[in-house]
């Protein structure tokens, strides 16, 4: 079962927003136990954004679903007093802060190694641990920006901002896998292990075939490559009621398909044409509008062509095929997607509501296993 990979694994959590609190959940849907340190105030991210009854905001509740959540000041000495008993029985402690912030609270990278020396310590941070940005502060929109992804994203005129936000999400990614990695490793040599995963470089993995189109033919245009919009047959189009269709045939048998079925078939080796394609992408553009989104949809349904419409969020949570997946769930006032992965043909379980808790409990609780 999916939830017994990690079954006995402790995590500490000392991250707030999106990034750490998304790789400690993914981890907790594997069955580790994730409790969440949180500073005597709360995260932040508990009100940024439209709040609950509770004062709470959702996108809180949604990060941070199966978790217990403590409150410990770590600038206090019996704060840090019990993070140390914490940290003596956890197994992994994933911390979002600048670089040089958790040595100054007396916890550094050594005095961790001393304190547990099979604890995996996961540093998730902005810009990485080293280098002249590290001690900088930024967001997901900047992060985009260094790497070089939010300039080759979105319209010719200008810079699309994505959502959701892309490298705050990679980045949780990487440090999941990264943590997976080092638990495995350690179970050979029983040693615990320092990462260092910065999320700028989580989209950044992303980026070798772009960075490498612009070393050796130039920079990338917006709208200009075959995947960015330059293309008829990997376009997104707008139909007759204001919906769009994204189409994208871009092997020739899909492309083929198509147009036949659009009644075009001159199209079918224009496929070829240079691009940008500015005068095909016209003419499919105006057919496109000749009939509404859905009208195209049922048209298509029985073909072959890499057509699908550009659904809605709330369309898309009903959408056969993701309620027969069954990983989008609402409950709890809540559309919560779960951990998408199948173990055996099983699911992750289903989370419940975070708990606040005591972290002295907790200490106490872990200390005698």
């Amino acid at each position: 079962m999916l939830a017994q990979c990690l079954a006995g694994t402790r995590v500490l959590d000392l991250c707030q927003y999106i990034p750490g609190p998304v790789a400690t959940q993914w981890l907790a849907d594997f069955g580790a136990e994730v409790v969440k340190v949180e500073p005597p105030e709360g995260d932040p991210g508990r009100i940024s954004g439209p709040l609950d009854a509770d004062g709470t905001t959702v996108f809180y509740k949604l990060v941070n679903r199966g978790k217990r959540v403590v409150r410990l000041d770590l600038k206090d000495e019996r704060g840090r007093r019990l993070f140390e008993q914490l940290v003596t029985a956890a197994d992994v402690l994933v911390e979002g802060y600048r670089p040089g912030v958790m040595a100054r609270l007396g916890f550094s990278a050594e005095r961790l190694a001393e304190i547990n020396p099979r604890l995996i310590h996961c540093s998730l941070s902005g810009y990485g641990q080293t280098g002249p940005h590290a001690p900088r502060a930024g967001h997901d929109l900047t992060y985009l920006a260094l790497a070089g992804t939010l300039a080759v994203s979105g319209p010719a005129e200008r810079p699309a901002i994505p959502m959701p936000p892309m490298a705050d999400y990679s980045g949780a990614m990487l440090a999941a896998m990264a943590i997976l990695a080092a638990l495995q490793g350690r179970s050979r040599t029983g040693k615990g292990a320092r990462l260092d995963v910065s999320l700028t470089e989580g989209t950044t993995a992303w980026m070798a075939p772009v960075y490498t189109v612009a070393e050796r033919w130039g920079r990338p245009a917006r709208e200009g490559g075959l995947i960015t919009g330059a293309a008829a047959f990997y376009h997104v189009y707008r139909a007759g009621d204001g919906g769009f269709l994204a189409v994208a045939p871009l092997e020739h048998k899909f492309w083929v398909n198509f147009c036949q079925a659009v009644d075009r078939p001159d199209w079918i080796a224009r496929q070829t044409d240079p691009l940008p394609q500015t005068a095909l992408i016209a003419e499919v553009a105006a057919l496109i509008a000749t009939r509404g989104r859905d009208e195209w949809v049922a048209a298509l349904a029985g073909v072959d062509c890499c057509v699908e419409p550009v659904l809605e969020p709330d369309e898309a949570i009903r959408h056969p095929h993701t309620r027969a997946r069954g990983f989008v769930q609402a409950k709890d006032d809540l559309v919560d997607v779960l951990l998408p992965v199948l173990m055996d043909g099983a699911r992750a379980h289903d989370r419940s509501p975070h708990v606040d808790d005591d972290a002295a409990g907790i200490a106490a609780a872990w200390r005698q296993r």
